[in-house]
Formats: C-alpha cells, structure tokens, sequence
C-alpha cells in the first residue's frame, strides 16, 4: 500500500488502519490467511467514516467509506461479506482490549450495542485479536 493511500483514510478507518496493518509484517498472519479473502464492513455510527477491513490472500488492508448517505454503506454498494456496527467507544474498546472473549462480544449483541451480520465471516476478527 503506497503511503499515499494511508494518508487518505481519515476518522475511524484510519485508526482502525493503524491497529491491523502492522499484521502485515507477521508471518503467523500470512500462513493462516494465505487462502482466505474476506471482506467486514467496520461501522462506527456516531462517525463521519467507516471502515472496510480487506484480508486478501495473506495481507491486510483498510479502506475509508462515508457513512452518509446511508447507501453507501449496504452490503451491494461496499461489497462488505460481515458487518459489525456499533458507536465509536465501543469500537475503541474491543479494538484495545487485551483479552476479548466471544462472551463480550455476545454480550454485547444481546444488549443492543453491537449489531452483526455475516457472524462467520465477523468472526475471522477474533482470530485477527490473538494475532
């Protein structure tokens, strides 16, 4: 990725950025992703940005979507396989957090902070967390 692009991702997808693409340079990540291309849409809804996280054959990288209109951010316009949407602090903390389990995450979903769809595809983030 050409660090011009990386200027480009503003808000939410350019923190996002900086927390998975250093995967990039772990071996670990790209024996385990070597076959797999996923896309997951990674909504913060009190921000101006999303962002799509690509996983594309052993590298990773972030794309920033504006989350207005709402259009562009449906599965047939942003080609998104998983969605998690949730406000930005949420985000933030599972993006930290040291030890996140499927339990939080769940929690989570049932009490309405998170919303997912595609969960098999959502869940290739927790094996992206113990990398």
């Amino acid at each position: 990725m050409t660090e011009e692009k990386k200027q480009k991702l503003h808000g939410f997808a350019g923190i996002v950025a900086k927390q998975v693409e250093p995967l990039n340079e772990n071996q670990e990540f790209k024996s385990r992703f070597k076959d797999k291309e996923v896309k997951v849409l990674l909504n913060a809804k009190d921000g101006k940005w999303a962002a799509l996280l690509v996983i594309d054959k052993g590298t990773i990288h972030i794309e920033g979507i504006k989350n207005e209109p709402k259009k562009n951010i449906k599965k047939k316009v942003a080609g998104w396989d998983g969605l998690i949407s949730c406000n930005t602090e949420t985000f933030l903390e599972l993006l930290t957090s040291d030890n996140i389990s499927m339990g939080k995450v769940v929690r989570k979903v049932i009490s309405g902070k998170i919303k997912l769809r595609g969960i098999k595809h959502v869940l290739v983030l927790l094996q992206l967390f113990e990398l």
